[in-house]
């Protein structure tokens, strides 16, 4: 009974997964004493014959005709303010991420994304975004951001730490910056930003509210201006007698 049952489940199985949980249950029942070794080795035939046959039905996919690859095309991002993102990369270009002799290499737009990995690297001590968080925050494409952070390894400013996992997506790679030359440009222009840029300190006026039973502080008295003239100061009795009235004639 067990052999004419599994024997139709054999048959009416469509999928390698179905056949894996039917090649189990005969093992199964042939540990139990449900089925003697004849019976068992006629149905693993009968399994193993089965599963060729499904295997032979499986059509392979392959890569659609006119692409590369089988995943469908990256979208290509585009900015929604291509203005706003031009004056973006202007700003940061104009804002001195590198020495003047570095910056010389580089164009607006790579000058844009150096600076965005300059910014990261000086807080967190490495730059640790994606490609397309940099190309967005310095308003440049993704092509360019590449471009630029390759430019400046092969010159030297900085590593590339790659991290690749097989069989899934790869994390983000890690930049560093190892140019001396930058290292100190990026610590001076911090040290200039955190006193506040040469700026005077500004002391705002005490607006305080003084409580009920609380005196206000004594100020100080204004002393009055002085009188200007020939008079001012002068103590001689010749200047007496011109302060004093006129008195009128008889």
């Amino acid at each position: 009974m067990f052999r004419e049952t599994m024997g139709a489940a054999i048959a009416s199985a469509r999928t390698l997964a179905q056949m894996d949980e039917l090649s189990r249950q005969v093992w199964q029942a042939h540990a139990s004493g449900a089925v003697d070794d004849a019976g068992a080795q006629r149905l693993a035939e009968r399994l193993h014959e089965r599963r060729s046959t499904i295997r032979a039905g499986i059509v392979p996919v392959g890569v659609p005709a006119g692409r590369m690859s089988l995943f469908p095309p990256r979208k290509r991002p585009s900015s929604p303010d291509r203005i706003a993102s031009r004056d973006r990369r202007r700003l940061l270009a104009c804002s001195g991420p590198m020495p003047p002799g570095l910056a010389a290499r580089f164009t607006t737009g790579e000058l844009a994304v150096l600076r965005i990995v300059a910014d990261e690297v000086a807080e967190k001590g490495v730059c640790g975004l994606c490609i397309d968080a940099i190309a967005a925050r310095a308003g440049v494409c993704r092509r360019l951001a590449q471009s630029a952070i390759r430019l400046a390894e092969g010159d030297g400013l900085l590593t590339i730490q790659e991290r690749r996992h097989q069989g899934r997506r790869s994390d983000p790679n890690l930049i560093r910056i190892i140019s001396r030359e930058w290292q100190a440009w990026m610590r001076r222009v911090r040290g200039t930003t955190a006193k506040g840029g040469g700026c005077k300190s500004l002391h705002p006026t005490d607006t305080r509210v003084l409580t009920p039973g609380t005196r206000r502080p004594a100020e100080p008295l204004k002393k009055l201006p002085e009188r200007q003239g020939r008079l001012q100061g002068s103590g001689s009795p010749e200047s007496a007698r011109m302060a004093e009235p006129v008195k009128a004639m008889p």
